[in-house]
């Protein structure tokens, strides 16, 4: 054999062995993905006894999660969410931190809807999840904790095959129980809560040439 017909060859082999390395990667890269976020949330109202009421608009709202797709178009998630709300114009002064953590079921109807722009998705995403409620100040022995049920819904756009920019619009609806006494209830919150975040995602897996 020639030296000319066993580099052929060998090209050929390398070539072969890019091309298949490269589509695993490409369909590895919706395995596993990071999500950072950052928004506003606005708190309900009825989440606050008398004398208590936030700004309808807060500042911030921070969201992190780790997203596993078993298929091409579903999947679930862990995401760890962090929001503060503060006092409004007719309201006694407070501060007050609102963690959450939730496991969530995710759905992607992006190949379903033809209409699309090629860069466009769609994702939705829900699930139970637990919240814990610090107000600050005066009032921070007033924590609370209890469960919640999320759901979303984000708007994706494709940067590159490993990163996309997003916003997502949630709604938290909070299981928390009456304040007894009332006193307990002081700069503390047991209702519902909306965000809305924008962030990037990004592939965590058939990342190897990012």
């Amino acid at each position: 054999m020639t030296l000319n017909n066993r580099l052929q060859k060998t090209s050929i082999l390398v070539l072969a062995l890019m091309c298949f390395s490269f589509g695993f990667a490409q369909k590895a890269t919706n395995e596993i993905k990071a999500q950072i976020a950052i928004g506003v949330n606005s708190p309900s109202q009825s989440g606050f006894v008398d004398g208590f009421q936030a700004k309808s608009i807060n500042f911030p709202t921070v969201n992190l999660g780790v997203q596993y797709m078993f298929k091409r178009q579903f999947g679930a998630k862990l995401d760890f969410g962090f929001n503060r709300f503060s006092s409004g114009d007719n309201s006694i002064d407070f501060k007050t931190n609102y963690t959450r953590i939730n496991a969530q079921f995710v759905y992607d109807p992006t190949e379903s809807i033809t209409f699309l722009p090629p860069r466009l998705g769609l994702l939705g995403h829900a699930g139970p999840g637990f919240s814990m409620v610090k107000p600050l100040g005066s009032f921070g022995d007033n924590k609370t904790s209890f469960l919640n049920l999320m759901a979303g819904l984000e708007i994706h756009y494709a940067m590159s095959e490993y990163m996309s920019l997003y916003t997502d619009v949630s709604y938290i609806v909070g299981f928390g129980g009456d304040f007894d006494p009332i006193t307990e209830g002081f700069g503390s919150f047991n209702g519902n809560l909306m965000t809305i975040s924008f962030g990037i995602t990004f592939s965590l897996s058939g990342c190897k040439y990012c």
